[in-house]
């Protein structure tokens, strides 16, 4: 062994990076952790990628979150064809003469 080494040039991190995955901490209730391992473990597989399989599932559901230029889309698109509507069904009153 070196009597001293030379650290200047080192880094700090996994000695093998996995690509499209990161190291996270997170909180999970107990139950929740508990019924995902026993699930994990009649199946065959690990914890954290029935965790993960469930969260991309539930993202391939979820509807994306509206936003203020799709609401302006959807808006300019439907008040043309509301405003024909109301102009075919509204009359305006009649004017009433005054009585002599």
């Amino acid at each position: 062994m070196r009597a001293e080494y030379d650290f200047s040039k080192a880094k700090r991190g996994a000695l093998i990076p996995q690509k499209g995955k990161t190291r996270i901490s997170i909180f999970i209730d107990n139950a929740t952790l508990q019924a995902f391992r026993e699930r994990a473990d009649a199946s065959g597989t690990g914890y954290q990628t029935m965790m993960n399989d469930a969260l991309r599932a539930y993202l391939a559901e979820a509807e994306p979150p509206l936003t203020e230029s799709k609401l302006r889309e959807v808006l300019e698109e439907a008040l043309p064809q509301a405003r024909r509507l109301t102009r075919r069904i509204w009359t305006p009153p009649k004017k009433q003469e005054p009585d002599r």
